[in-house]
This record gives C-alpha cells, sequence and structure tokens, in this order.
C-alpha cells in the first residue's frame, strides 16, 4: 500500500527552524539545478527541504564512479543523470514539478533555462568557462539570486550572488581570463587555476594537492579527474541549501566575493574573499 503525500505533514518537523512565511517561499520558488553531478546533493537536500518545483539540466550519464559521492543507485548506470536525479526527487515527493533537460547548458538554452527559475544552484566544476559565464550573466540580467558550489575534500564552498551584486563571477575572473588570454589559455583549466592561487592558502592541503593533479591532466584536454568524496558531496548541499533559507527568510547571508567555506578536516568554517 502507498501512503498518499501531505505536504503539511512532510515539512511538519520544519516547524521551529523554518518560519511559516519561508516555508511557503521554499515550496513555491522554482530552482534550476545546473549540473546534476555534484547539483544531485543539493538537489536532494532542497527536495527534502520543502522545494517542490526544480529544472534540471546536465547533458551526462550515470558512471559507475559517480556513485561515491552523487545521490544515484548502480540501477542509474548508464541513464541521464537528469532522469535518475527526477525519479530520486519524486521517490521523496511525488508531487514535484521536475523538467529534466538532457542537455549541456550553453548559449542556446541558458536564457530559457534560467527564466524559469526563481534560484539557480550552479556547481564551479562545469569544463565549460563561456556557459557558465553565460549562466550567471543571464541571471544576473533577470534578477535571479545564484548559488555556486566548490566540494573540497572533507568539505565545501558556496558563494552566493544576489541578483544586484557588483562582484559577479564575470567581474571576480575578468582579470584572471585576460591573465589567461594572454598566456595563450583560455581554458576553464587555466582560469580556475588562478583562482585556486589565490585561495589555495585557506584550504586543506590535501585539497590543494588534489586538485594542482587534476588541472595538471585537464591541460592535456583530458576530462577532470579530481577526487571527491561523499563529505565534499554532503557539505555542499547543507552549505548550499542553509544559505537559500536564509535568503529567502530574510536574513544576511555571506555574498560573492566572500566564499563560505567549511572543512570536516580541521572543524572550522570561514569566510575567504575569492578575488583576492
Amino acid at each position: 500500500m502507498t501512503a498518499s503525500f501531505d505536504y503539511d505533514t512532510f515539512v511538519t518537523r520544519n516547524t521551529g527552524y523554518v518560519a511559516t512565511d519561508t516555508q511557503e517561499k521554499i515550496r513555491t520558488s522554482r530552482l534550476l539545478i545546473a549540473g546534476c553531478g555534484l547539483g544531485a546533493s543539493t538537489a536532494i537536500a532542497a527536495a527534502r527541504m520543502g522545494f517542490c518545483s526544480f529544472v534540471l539540466v546536465d547533458g551526462d550519464t550515470v558512471d559507475a564512479h559517480n556513485l561515491n559521492r552523487q545521490f544515484y543507485d548502480v540501477d542509474d548506470i548508464g541513464a541521464p543523470k537528469v532522469d535518475a536525479l527526477k525519479k530520486q526527487i519524486l521517490r521523496i515527493n511525488p508531487q514535484a514539478r521536475v523538467e529534466a533537460v538532457h542537455a549541456n547548458l550553453g548559449q542556446g538554452n541558458v536564457l530559457d533555462l534560467v527564466e524559469q527559475a526563481d534560484i539557480v544552484f550552479d556547481t564551479i566544476d562545469f569544463l565549460d568557462l563561456e556557459a557558465i559565464l553565460a549562466l550567471h550573466t543571464t541571471a544576473q540580467a533577470r534578477a535571479r539570486p545564484v548559488f555556486t558550489a566548490l566540494s573540497i575534500g572533507f568539505g565545501a564552498g558556496v558563494l552566493y550572488f544576489p541578483p544586484t551584486s557588483p562582484a559577479s563571477l564575470a567581474a571576480i575572473i575578468a582579470h584572471d581570463v585576460q591573465s589567461a588570454q594572454g598566456e595563450g589559455d583560455a581554458s576553464y583549466a587555466a582560469v580556475f587555476g588562478k583562482i585556486m592561487g589565490r585561495i589555495g592558502a585557506h584550504l586543506d592541503p590535501q585539497v590543494v594537492e588534489q586538485v594542482g593533479k587534476a588541472l595538471t591532466v585537464m591541460e592535456d584536454g583530458r576530462p577532470c579527474p579530481a577526487s571527491q568524496i561523499a563529505v565534499g558531496s554532503f557539505t555542499v548541499a547543507a552549505l548550499a541549501v542553509s544559505m537559500m533559507h536564509d535568503m529567502l527568510a530574510g536574513m544576511d547571508v555571506p555574498a560573492s566575493p566572500q566564499m563560505v567555506v567549511h572543512s570536516f578536516r580541521n572543524h572550522v568554517t570561514k569566510l575567504i574573499d575569492i578575488s583576492r
């Protein structure tokens, strides 16, 4: 026998932590998940928090090596990530409205996707620099808040870009892009390497070592092999959904260029200015 779903019952245990008006904003806000690898954990946490409307976009399929940290099962291997994630969300809330777009995000679809959403969540491990900049630029033009996440070993970092923020992603990395172009390589790996060079001193040594190895491989044009673990994926979800809640509740949320970083390796939470 399948139990019927009732939203009010579903969110009953949020009471005391989530105000009634904030819960209603969560229920009615449409969340764009741009990248359903690392984004899968945030989508699941958001669904359990009470978000009911999702737009999922990703052109990848589930692979066996994803299962150590992404919210998929062995039975999902080979399936489009957006379809597998939609299935998982509907298992939590069968009344959720989930649009699954099995495609890479790019200039051709970014405007339509952003206009469907109230909140944008993206993962900074996009390998297409042009696409991620198009997403952020379009979201800013359409006054959509953006949360960008990074899994960092036994921890995570999340950046919040308010719609009116002058510290957009494009503005923050403009110098890095210009510098990389001057060196003849404006690839994602080259630009991200410069960002990591600035913030590496604030991160766990393990993270710096593993990201350095990954960037070396990416310089050869091979897919990103960066090591990632479940703790990082879960931390991304916890940080991102907490910050989304606080934004909807009208609370102060650390905003770009400040990145909220938590390390379970050192049990420390800090703010890092990624522009410096």
